[in-house]
């Protein structure tokens, strides 16, 4: 087999790889308590608020490794965890859109670190349905918010 096929064959088993192991993003249910090892004896390192969206790592038995916003990787208890999906805006502002347009009517105007609840799966074009706390809706691009 040729070099070029080689790694051409390469390529695409990296990219098959890539794309079987989606990020997998949850949300805490309430305040938890993130631990740098898994266990209530280890050295406590952050409080995570309620809603807050964490990028799973791995889990074992009763606890999970996350990676916060900023990149820093702590383990918290499993039963920490809710059943919403939000999401944490890391644009400086965002709009918040009525339709999946770029042009279209702004609903609302969210900074960075607001927590959006994601209320639906993002569109083709790259667009996230997603609800403030006091009930206002509308659409973000994926790009400008984090945990999705």
């Amino acid at each position: 087999m040729a070099a070029s096929n080689r790694l051409l064959a390469a390529s695409g088993l990296l990219l098959a790889a890539g794309a079987a192991h989606a990020l997998d993003y949850r949300t805490t249910g309430r305040p938890a308590v993130l631990y740098d090892a898994p266990s209530t004896a280890a050295t406590r390192v952050a409080v995570a608020g309620s809603g807050l969206p964490l990028e799973v790592v791995i889990e074992t038995e009763g606890w999970t490794k996350v990676r916060d916003h900023g990149g820093r990787l702590t383990w918290i208890e499993q039963s920490a965890f809710g059943t919403a999906r939000n999401v944490m805006v890391k644009a400086e502002a965002t709009s918040v859109r009525k339709q999946p347009r770029p042009d279209a009517e702004v609903v609302f105007l969210a900074a960075r670190g607001v927590l959006l609840e994601s209320n639906g799966e993002p569109d083709a074009f790259g667009w996230l349905p997603v609800k403030h706390a006091d009930g206002l809706a509308g659409w973000v691009p994926l790009f400008e918010v984090w945990g999705r």
